[in-house]
Order: structure tokens, then C-alpha cells, then sequence
């Protein structure tokens, strides 16, 4: 089982995005492989680490985690390979978070360290945001959802790299394929560094001479992709899950963009959900109110059989324990909850009224008051728990 992400880098629910940032910092720098070689626990809590900020750092689905837990942001998939995330996609943030020449100093710029100042090739896809509708047995079991996606993906004519041939992509001249333009310029405090993004290739450190006559030198195309989602069960309306790495295709190799599922619930014909409870109104003759019953109900999982006892009042609530919904990250489940609604005939047939007449005087068919099982605030108390 997963460990929660605050935990993870140390930090309360209420904690500042400039807190989780400065927190990561030095759990990642901790753990990082270059100071830990062949430590595979270390590399382990490393990728941890980054997999807690990339949730954290992120406004949306920390609010989807805040919310649903795990299941929120990774449940309908979870993210690249079973392995978590991956080390080179770790890396490539690092000239972001940590600045490359504050990182390159920890480590040396050489080894990993020098991996994470290059510049990843293309630019990240966007995401794509989908509904799916479920119904309340999809919900109470969990399901798996096949659905076609229409979106970018990789060419296949140039491998994503947008260019016709390998002999088309040349290293870019002006920062010699590091992506990056250092330039020293002398001040009163002395000599001052700084990096910029190179403006030739955008950082890319390669240009392309000739564009790959498929995709127009994107590296993407417009296309249809199936993709399977599994749906854990206990989600509600409004919830987003994340399957990373299924959204738009980055241009020219860059990284795929994350699909959000939007969950949408299909109204049940016959019962409510209310929370984890789910809510039924059973309609019940008068006499078979005095006299009770057996039927059948419906439930989420078929029919249930269930006993009416004699003289069931009206407003009365039966309830079917572990009949509702499961809590999404626990073992907790709602119940099913019956309220009786004892009908009355609106009209009537002139021997019914002279039967009806004649129960009127009739001493157990005068209303008891304080007499009945429960009062009035007890059950309306009851209704509403």
C-alpha cells in the first residue's frame, strides 16, 4: 500500500506549495542516486519523493488527492509502468526545481547530475479531459472501461522526432547540443554566470533541416488511441481520476500529457444514492401495513427479500446493512435504507367506504399518540441520522 504523499516529503495537509518545494528539495537531494550508488532503497524513496511533488506541486490534483486519496490521481491506471515514474523523467524536472547550476554543484554536473541539466527534447503534450458514465453497479463492484480517444500521437513515419531522416537532425551550433547559452558578464561584484534556454533550438539542442513529410515536422499526428481504464470501486459524481502518459503527444519526442477521467453517475431507476447509503421508498398498501408482508426490494446487487412486520408505520426506515456503497480507500460500506410510505387510496368504491366506515370506530384504528413504538421526533430524528 502506498504511503501518503505528505508523509512522504514531510509535510502537513495545510503546507505552502513554496514549503512542499523546499521539503522535496531535501528529501531528493537525500536519496539521490549520485550520493547513494547501488543503495536501491535510496533510489527507491527517491522516486517516491518525486512522484509525492509531481501530485503535490500540482494545484488540481492535489485537490483530487486532498479529496480521494491515491485512487484520486492514480486509480484508473496509475502512472508509467508499474515501476512509478520514470528516472530520466525525474531528472528532466530538475533544471526546473532545483536550477542547473545549483544542482550541477551538488553533483558534479557530471553522471546524473549532467543528465539533469539537459534539456528534454520537444514540449510536453496537453492533457485531455473525458466523461465516463457509470452505473451503480459499475461503482459498488469497480469496472474496467475501454474507451477510443481521439488525440495526438506519435508519428510513426519519423518516430516522433519530426524530421525525414537521421541525416535531417544536426547538432545545434550555437549551444553545442547542451540546450543551454552561458554567458559571463563582468560587474562591480566581479564575474557573474548566467544560463539561458538557447533561442536556435529552443533548447532542444539539435535542429532539423529537413522535416519529416508526414507530420510536418511536429512529430505528431492526429489519431485514435484505445485505452483501458480501470475504475476502482466507490468513486462519486465529480470525481477525476488521472491515467498519466494518455493525453495529447508532445511535438517533435516531447512527453504525452495525462488523460482525466470525469466521473458521471446514471441515475438508477428505483433507488437514490446518499453517500455511501443507498435510499429506497417502498410504497405499502394499508392493510398489508396492519397485517405485514414479505416482498422483494431492489438493491444494488439484485433483489433482496425483506419482512414487513405487522402494523409498520408509516415514515418508518428499514435498514439493509452493508447494502450501500464501498468507501474509496477503505473497508467502510454504506447501507441500504427503506422508507415506508404507507399508501392511501385516493379513490374509493362504496362497499370500501362502508368497510372503511365502519374500521373508523373501531378502537385499534383510532391513532394511539405516545402509545406507538416511537414518537414523532424520535422517528423524523431517525429520518435525517
Amino acid at each position: 500500500m502506498k504511503r501518503d504523499y505528505y508523509e512522504i516529503l514531510g509535510v502537513s495537509k495545510t503546507a505552502t506549495a513554496d514549503e512542499i518545494k523546499k521539503s522535496y528539495r531535501k528529501v531528493a537531494m537525500q536519496y539521490h542516486p549520485d550520493r547513494n550508488p547501488g543503495d536501491k532503497a535510496a533510489e527507491e524513496k527517491f522516486k517516491e519523493a518525486a512522484e509525492a511533488y509531481e501530485v503535490l506541486s500540482d494545484a488540481d490534483k492535489r485537490a483530487q488527492y486532498d479529496r480521494f486519496g491515491h485512487a484520486g490521481v492514480g486509480g484508473a491506471g496509475g502512472r508509467r509502468g508499474a515501476g512509478g515514474p520514470n528516472m530520466e523523467d525525474i531528472f528532466s524536472q530538475f533544471g526546473d526545481i532545483f536550477g542547473d547550476d545549483i544542482f550541477g554543484s551538488f553533483f558534479g554536473g557530471g553522471g546524473r547530475g549532467g543528465r539533469s541539466q539537459q534539456r528534454a527534447r520537444g514540449t510536453r503534450g496537453s492533457n485531455i479531459r473525458v466523461k465516463i458514465k457509470l452505473t451503480f453497479e459499475d461503482i459498488a463492484k469497480g469496472v474496467n472501461k475501454q474507451i477510443k480517444v481521439k488525440k495526438y500521437v506519435g508519428c510513426q513515419t519519423c518516430s516522433g522526432s519530426g524530421a525525414k531522416d537521421s541525416n535531417s537532425v544536426q547538432t545545434c551550433s550555437t549551444c553545442g547540443g547542451s540546450g543551454q547559452v552561458r554567458k559571463v558578464t563582468s560587474t562591480f561584484l566581479g564575474q557573474m554566470q548566467t544560463v539561458t534556454t538557447c533561442s536556435t533550438c529552443n533548447g532542444e539542442g539539435s535542429v532539423i533541416t529537413a522535416k519529416c513529410t508526414s507530420c510536418k515536422g511536429e512529430g505528431r499526428v492526429y489519431g485514435e488511441e484505445t485505452v483501458s481504464i480501470d475504475i476502482p470501486p466507490g468513486v462519486q459524481e465529480g470525481m477525476q481520476l488521472s491515467v498519466s502518459g494518455k493525453g495529447n503527444a508532445g511535438e517533435r519526442g516531447g512527453a504525452y500529457g495525462d488523460l482525466l477521467i470525469l466521473i458521471e453517475e446514471e441515475p438508477h431507476k428505483e433507488l437514490v444514492r446518499d453517500g455511501l447509503n443507498v435510499a429506497y421508498e417502498l410504497n405499502l398498501s394499508f392493510p398489508d401495513a396492519c397485517l405485514g408482508i414479505s416482498l422483494e426490494v431492489p438493491t444494488i446487487d439484485g433483489k433482496a427479500k425483506i419482512k414487513i412486520q405487522p402494523g409498520t408505520q408509516g415514515g418508518s426506515i428499514l435498514r439493509l446493512k452493508g447494502k450501500g456503497f464501498p468507501a474509496i480507500n477503505s473497508y467502510e460500506k454504506g447501507d441500504q435504507l427503506i422508507y415506508i410510505n404507507v399508501w392511501t387510496p385516493q379513490t374509493l368504491s362504496a362497499s370500501e367506504k362502508e368497510m372503511l366506515e365502519q374500521l373508523k370506530e373501531a378502537e385499534n384504528f383510532k391513532p394511539q399518540g405516545e402509545k406507538n413504538s416511537k414518537g414523532f421526533f424520535d422517528r423524523i430524528k431517525e429520518r435525517f441520522s
